[in-house]
């Protein structure tokens, strides 16, 4: 059974995409940050699981290290760590150092990191998949406002597709879902409600299937991409988001 390891399960896009590929005949193992909030979705998802920085290099390598261990190589790897870091936009001139860097840490050098961790067994095995979960705010400005989080998704699909064109030479595809607006998590409901009605009307009146998306929209489209279907494919971020103006 081929192994894949999902990141970020404790947001409901993540833990939806463990599920899938679960449902899809895979082997899962997930990580996320330590604390009683990882050790709730390793209950409630049923899957081995080992807790992990993903912006310490040093913590994704001994996370390689534990998962070839006891499972062996993933051939798949998705990454839906990241977020807002529980930030909200401040103006440029009052954004602080740590804010800013905390943001590429979640969600740039984590998918870095995992690609220095796991590609030396993929190379060997002369196959593997990285999906990276980017978002409509790295190809465009983000509804966030947050210029770290737009920043740091733009460099995630950019190092998404520099190491496509690096990697594929060896049989591995890497790929990414850039979603639109998705109901995933308690962050996520809170900024919805931020926009009162007016600002919710308006959003969705933006997307073209006039509705927002939901987690399982995202782990449709990872399936797809972990599936043999799409093995020629790759450098592409993929947009989840119902069509968008």
């Amino acid at each position: 059974m081929s192994i894949a390891l999902v990141t970020g399960v404790v947001g409901g896009i993540g833990a939806a995409i463990a599920r899938r590929l679960s449902s899809d005949g895979f082997n899962v193992v997930i990580t996320d940050r330590p604390g009683p909030a990882f050790e709730q979705a390793k209950t409630e998802l049923g899957f081995a699981g080992y807790a992990a920085d993903l912006g310490d290099r040093d913590d994704v390598l001994k996370l390689a290290e534990q998962i070839a261990a006891e499972f062996g190589t993933p051939q798949i790897v998705v990454n839906a760590a990241g977020g807002v870091c529980q930030q909200v936009h401040e103006p440029v001139e009052n954004v602080t150092e740590d804010n800013w860097r905390a943001l590429f840490a979640a969600n740039t050098d984590s998918a870095f990191f995992l690609a220095q961790a796991f590609t030396p067994a993929m190379k060997k095995s002369g196959k593997g998949r990285f999906i990276t979960i980017s978002s409509g705010a790295g190809l465009r400005p983000s509804l966030t406002k947050i210029q770290g989080y737009t920043a740091s998704k733009h460099a995630l699909v950019g190092l998404t597709k520099q190491l496509a064109l690096e990697l594929g030479p060896f049989g591995i595809t890497v790929n990414s879902i850039a979603p639109g607006f998705v109901l995933s998590n308690s962050a996520t409901q809170k900024q919805w409600e931020s926009y009162g009605e007016d600002g919710q009307k308006a959003l969705v009146e933006n997307i073209h299937m006039r509705r927002l998306g939901m987690p399982d929209d995202i782990a449709n489209a990872a399936s797809f991409l972990a599936a043999d279907a799409s093995n020629w494919i790759t450098g592409q971020i993929i947009s989840v988001d119902g069509g968008h103006r």
